[in-house]
């Protein structure tokens, strides 16, 4: 996994067209003035934050955000983008996106399914802070484009969840095709389970396996750095929303047999049940610390069957209960 996000070259054009300047831009966020000019722009996710709360102060228009999300010219599009859209399906190109997000920024996209609906999020793994409002609506725009776009239809979720005030409901409706639930405890596009299998017209497996070669050699290069159980780890984890990951699901994510995963977690004196529990324990310190989830959501997030089985395994690891942990967590208030 990458430690700094990769920023777009493209992302100063696309600010110009519109109208919005990028020199303002960076001089709001406090970021170097010519930033824009570096050939490859890599930069922390406190810097990323920053930068995107540039933009949404600088813009003069809500609508912005969402029209980054969705570029229209698929020429613009990121190699991401485009293995995404030559998919099979729009469930296959989510894995896909989760999968090479990797390659690009330390956030994951959580793909969390029950039998009724499927929420698609994005967790930033080395957040302090909360993200910026515009970047969510990036985010959820780019998903809901390529869906649109890979099914040939005005495909809408059910609802769109967001953690923020009320503000711009129309727009954001309009634009979704679907309510927006705000001041919620999540920020979560949710789909019904039928929509995730919906085909896409754009598939293309003879340009797939032309780009996917490429962004699985990169991958595999960016793993090197990393220990086998971190690699399970990280898989785990990417896979460990509202279900648990068995050693066959998290073998197959690493394109190798049950019984290799298993031999080669022996060698470096690990077991898959020590890297999931420690999975859980890593994603229970980050519900509790950096979001307003219920007890009872985050031990369904975290593949428990329910929230007791979760505080007995929380007060195992911690000595304390999960409540009692979090109320700690919270800042101190200044005393000036």
């Amino acid at each position: 996994m990458s430690k700094r996000f990769r920023v777009s070259s493209r992302l100063a054009g696309k600010l110009e067209e519109l109208g919005i300047a990028p020199a303002a831009v960076l001089g709001r966020a406090g970021l170097p003035a010519r930033l824009f000019d570096e050939p490859k722009i890599h930069v922390t996710t406190e810097e990323l934050f920053a930068l995107w709360r540039g933009i949404g102060e600088v813009s003069r228009n809500p609508a912005d955000g969402l029209k980054i999300g969705s570029e229209d010219r698929i020429e613009r599009y990121d190699p991401i983008a485009i293995a995404a859209l030559y998919s099979r399906s729009f469930h296959e190109a989510l894995q896909r996106m989760a999968r090479y997000k990797q390659l690009t920024c330390p956030e994951e996209i959580l793909i969390e399914r029950t039998r009724e609906e499927c929420a698609i999020r994005f967790r930033w793994l080395l957040a302090e802070a909360t993200e910026p409002e515009i970047l969510i609506d990036v985010c959820f725009a780019w998903v809901v484009s390529i869906a649109r776009r890979g099914t040939g239809s005005t495909l809408s979720p059910v609802r769109v969840e967001l953690a923020r005030a009320p503000g711009h409901r129309t727009l954001l409706e309009k634009w979704f095709g679907c309510p927006v639930n705000f001041d919620a405890g999540r920020n979560a596009l949710v789909f019904r389970p039928e929509d995730l299998e919906r085909p896409f017209h754009t598939h293309n497996p003879e340009l797939l396996a032309m780009i996917a070669p490429q962004l699985e050699d990169e991958l595999n290069h960016s793993n090197i750095h990393q220990t086998f159980p971190e690699q399970v780890l990280a898989a785990i984890k990417r896979r460990l929303a509202g279900q648990r990951p068995t050693v066959h699901d998290i073998a197959r994510e690493l394109r190798m047999s049950s019984r290799t995963l298993q031999r080669r977690l022996q060698e470096n004196d690990h077991t898959f049940q020590q890297v999931l529990e420690q999975a859980r324990r890593d994603l229970a310190h980050h519900y509790l610390a950096h979001s307003p989830l219920e007890l009872t959501e985050t031990a369904y997030l975290l593949g428990y069957e329910d929230t007791n089985s979760f505080v007995r395994a929380f007060h195992a690891w911690e000595g304390v209960p999960p409540a009692y942990w979090r109320e700690k967590q919270a800042p101190v208030p200044s005393m000036a």
